[in-house]
């Protein structure tokens, strides 16, 4: 078996199998089994916090976009260790999971930080206003759509699936678009790895309401945030529930996050009005911070990125 990383589940399946043999066969183990030892000591210590990396178990469309980040560990060898939990919402949890692979050979350790956000099932939420949000939004499935309908424990979990994965596809699209929001790592059922957006010493950044920026530093996050919102409306999309509590600063920039609800302004008969409230919420802070900023100037700015 080599010692190079793991790409495929049977690679996991030929270890376990060759695990069997070794343990089975009372001869000496080949120098080429080594790996075998090694992966099987890693597999029997992970702690209950711990899981194997399901990367490639996800299907390509679930992973990231390229060009990736190089600090995304893509090896199947890697390990998840949950680390804590950064936040808890009435529609979803967010908590710290570190990926990381040991040093196998010469191939290097590798690690990183991300936000794993954890989406609850309609009977443990309460997003009371979704039914606005999803105008416009259709289901593929029509036996998804019957089980949602109906409320069955499988369309409970197909509508917690769908506010994943529109967070997923709108963090996809914006990050493309070079809007200021975190790198989406993968999606997996009503779990959804993000980038972690940090504070510079390991913790996490804190939100735009927690911080008081002034003179130029205050102006330079509105213009981020603005230029931000111009990409979305670009896109055709709000992102309907913006307030100073969905946007971190990390240093010098701003960072959109929470963003399930994403709304197609066009296509949603609300659009307009989830557009207009973003600008209020935004423009009521910065104004509030000493900084002059008018929610009707920048709701036209916005629609003319539209239309």
């Amino acid at each position: 078996m080599s010692s190079d990383v793991f790409r495929t589940d049977q690679e996991f399946s030929d270890l376990d199998a060759r695990w069997g043999e070794l343990t089975s066969d009372e001869s000496e183990p080949d120098p080429a089994d080594a790996f075998v030892f090694q992966y099987r000591a890693v597999d029997e210590r992970l702690g209950p916090n711990q899981r194997w990396s399901n990367w490639l178990d996800v299907e390509r469309g679930s992973r990231g976009p390229e060009p990736r980040p190089d600090w995304v560990v893509t090896e199947q060898a890697a390990i998840d260790t949950e680390l804590g939990i950064l936040k808890t919402g009435k529609e979803a949890d967010v908590f710290l999971v570190e990926r990381a692979v040991e040093q196998i050979g010469d191939y290097p350790a590798r690690s990183s930080l991300l936000a794993a956000k954890r989406y609850r099932t309609e009977e443990h939420r309460s997003f009371h206003r979704s039914t606005s949000y999803v105008e416009g939004r259709r289901t593929r499935n029509s036996r998804d759509s019957r089980a949602m309908a109906k409320k069955t424990s499988h369309g409970r979990s197909v509508a917690a699936g769908q506010w994943a994965y529109a967070e997923w596809d709108a963090l996809c699209r914006l990050w493309k678009a070079g809007v200021p929001v975190p790198y989406p790592v993968q999606v997996d059922g009503t779990e959804l790895l993000m980038e972690f957006i940090d504070d510079g010493d390991g913790g996490a950044a804190p939100r735009l309401a927690q911080v008081r920026p002034k003179g130029e530093l205050l102006q330079s996050y509105f213009e981020q945030l603005r230029e931000g919102m111009r990409e979305l409306a670009r896109a055709g999309l709000a992102h309907g529930d913006l307030s100073p509590y969905n946007v971190l600063a990390q240093g010098d920039r701003i960072v959109m996050i929470d963003l399930p609800q994403v709304v197609d302004i066009v296509g949603n008969p609300k659009g307009m009005d989830f557009l207009l409230r973003d600008c209020h919420n935004m423009a009521a802070w910065f104004t509030s911070r000493g900084l002059e900023t008018d929610e009707q100037e920048l709701f036209a700015d916005l629609l003319s990125m539209v239309f």
